[in-house]
Parts: structure tokens; sequence; C-alpha cells
């Protein structure tokens, strides 16, 4: 009777563990699936900047404002942040994913790729693996780092030195956190981070829903 009843608790285990792996299997998101990092994270400030005419295009490109990334790029970014709240501070965002549409839209209204990346070839923005941040302190207040976003010249860049110990330090903060989470530099902008290998993901125009 004992045995028996062994037995059938060993199975019913089994079985329950199969179920279990099974319906992991069908939860889990893949790394490239586009996901909203709202629904993820409470713990980031926004700011989206082309969502409104406050940029350098002066025109608003966005339907709505909304930080759509891949899956693995918002994996690395909650990983960023946590490591920046741990010491203060929280990343403000100004942009993320940019669907190819958009970009033509941009591209058509300054046709310049020094300041726009031509659509053709696209940019990790429209691969769901780029994010444009800053920090923000316990009050919610910017750091100083030297620039505005968007401020395309050569004091935006990651190797100017003509700055201020402050504003040096906060790049450096900035910098080396997203490095550590996964992240790389654009050299030219100090507030642009791209998610290493993010350039292997295709270009997409997928777009989200304005509510």
């Amino acid at each position: 009777m004992k045995r028996s009843f062994f037995l059938f608790v060993l199975m019913f285990s089994v079985v329950t563990l199969a179920f279990s792996q099974e319906t992991l299997q069908e939860n889990e998101i893949a790394d490239t699936t586009f996901v909203n990092l709202k629904d993820y994270s409470k713990d980031f400030v926004y700011d989206m900047k082309y969502a409104t005419e406050e940029n350098f295009l002066k025109a608003k490109v966005y339907d709505c404002a909304e930080c759509y990334l891949r899956y693995k790029t918002v994996q690395a970014l909650l990983e960023a942040n946590d490591r920046f709240m741990k010491k203060g501070y929280k990343i403000k965002i100004f942009d993320c994913y940019r669907p190819l549409d958009i970009q033509k839209k941009m591209f058509a209204i300054v046709p310049n790729p020094i300041y726009v990346a031509d659509p053709k070839k696209g940019s990790i923005h429209n691969r769901g693996g780029a994010v444009d941040i800053t920090l923000v302190d316990a009050a919610g207040t910017a750091l100083d780092m030297g620039t505005d976003f968007d401020f395309f010249g050569p004091e935006a860049a990651h190797d100017f030195e003509n700055l201020t110990d402050i504003q040096k330090e906060n790049r450096r903060l900035l910098k080396k956190t997203m490095q550590r989470s996964g992240f790389r530099i654009f050299e030219s902008e100090w507030w642009h981070y791209n998610l290493k290998n993010a350039s292997r993901n295709k270009l997409s125009n997928f777009k989200w829903n304005c509510n």
C-alpha cells in the first residue's frame, strides 16, 4: 500500500513538473520581442522629446509618448537603473525604439545623415536596441552633463575635455554604469547608448497603439 502510494506521488510530481516547465516555456518572452518599458518598472523618468515639438527637429513625430524596446534591451536597462538607484539616481529617458516610418519622417525634415540616420541604413533606434538618456537625482533634477540633449557640437562628445569637474564626473557615472550593464557609447553623443550586438537585430517598423 505504502509502495503504491509512493509511486503515485512520484508520478504526480513528475507530471506536475513537466506541466510547470511547459507552461514556463510558453510564457517566456523572446529576447527580440518588443515590450513597453513601463510594464516592467515604474522607476524611470520620461521626457520623450520627439512626442513634442521640444527637439532639434522643431516637430512632433510620435503620435504618443511610449518607450518600447526589445526585451533584452529592457532587461539590460533595468539592471543599469537598479545600479543608479543604489547611488541615489534614476534614468531619465528621451527616446527609445523608433519605427522606421518615424526615421523617414525625421530624415525628411532634416535630410543630413550627420544629424539623422539615413532610413535606408537605419539606426540602432530602429532596431530596438538604443536609448537616449540622462540621470536625475532624488529630487528629479537632471544632472549637469555639459550640454543639452541633442546638442550637435563637439561639446557633446565623450572625449570633450573642456568641461567642469562635476560635468565630467556626471558623464563618467553614466558611461561607466551603462557599460557595466552591457551598453556601448556613441562617441559624439553623451546621451546615446546602444546595447551590445543590437546591430544584429533587424530594422523594424513595429508601431504601438496610442490609447
